[in-house]
């Protein structure tokens, strides 16, 4: 019993230093030997200032830059603590309902009642419900209002919907381009300089056929405000 408990006490502490100590050791020298930038995370900095990183998505709302793609990452998105989806069904009616009513709170932010127990919902100025804009139906309306699209053009699927991380840094190509009118307008600039950005910070599909090209929205960004040309 006692050569037993010996010999798996050193069995422990070998693979302890091995496994806990000098493997993890060996992959950090490695990653910062072979690709350094990527196992620090792909931060990018402006102006010596880190402004985030060119692998997670972050929200722009401004009308002079490009948008993410929406987000279900946390309590607002974005949230790089909390990837996730919204896990909601492809037929689910907080996603396709054309308007989803937003129920009116308190202070406490608890909900309404009427005299029957039932809820209120909150009304526009005109008595219309407030409809929730994280539905689908709601967000191509709001895509296509803030960028001058007609009422009937089509609207890229990922201008609309959250990715399984809510942190996607990319969006399509379709997605960008039709964003680059507001964007240039809000800037002052032509189009045609805006179009030739997105073509510069167009990456290609890895390895050629997984997925599809795609524009780092940060990068594009950052791009356009002469920092990162």
């Amino acid at each position: 019993m006692r050569k037993q408990l010996i010999t798996g006490f050193f069995m422990v502490v070998a693979m302890t230093v091995l496994c806990g100590l000098m493997y993890p050791l060996v992959v950090l020298g490695a990653s910062q030997v072979a690709f350094k930038d990527k196992a620090n995370g792909s931060i990018i900095t402006a102006n010596g200032t880190e402004v985030g990183s060119s692998l997670l998505g972050q929200n722009f709302t401004d009308a002079k830059y490009f948008h993410p793609r929406p987000s279900a990452a946390g309590k607002t998105g974005y949230d790089p603590t909390a990837s996730s989806a919204s896990n909601l069904g492809p037929t689910n009616e907080t996603l396709i309902g054309a308007c989803n009513p937003v129920p009116k709170t308190d202070a406490d932010g608890n909900d309404v009642l009427d005299a029957a127990g039932n809820a209120v919902n909150e009304t526009n100025p005109d008595g219309s419900l407030v409809c929730d804009p994280n539905s689908v139906p709601q967000r191509v309306i709001a895509y296509r209002t803030e960028n001058g699209l007609a009422a009937d053009a089509l609207v890229p699927v990922d201008a609309v919907t959250a990715s399984g991380s809510g942190l996607d840094p990319a969006i399509s190509v379709a997605n960008a381009r039709l964003q680059a009118a507001r964007v240039a307008a809000a800037r002052g600039i032509g189009v045609d300089g805006v179009l030739a950005a997105i073509d510069r910070h167009t990456a290609a599909a890895p390895l050629g056929v997984l997925g599809e090209p795609a524009v780092n929205v940060l990068e594009l960004n950052l791009a356009l405000d002469g920092i990162n040309p």
